[in-house]
């Protein structure tokens, strides 16, 4: 059984994940986005399609 501070600890991780990534794609250059066929302003929902994955 996971306890009640492992679940606030991977939690907290896996926002950190994603505020990362966000702020790595809102952050690109815009040639090199455009080259990737990344939209700067669609970085939150790559980011927590990346990192939350799909809802079901």
């Amino acid at each position: 059984m996971f306890s009640v501070i492992g679940l606030i600890r991977d939690a907290a991780a896996t926002y950190a994940r994603y505020r990362k990534t966000r702020d790595e794609i809102a952050n690109l250059p815009l040639d090199v986005a455009l080259d990737l066929n990344i939209y700067p302003a669609d970085a939150e929902k790559i980011a927590r399609l990346a990192v939350y994955g799909r809802a079901a």
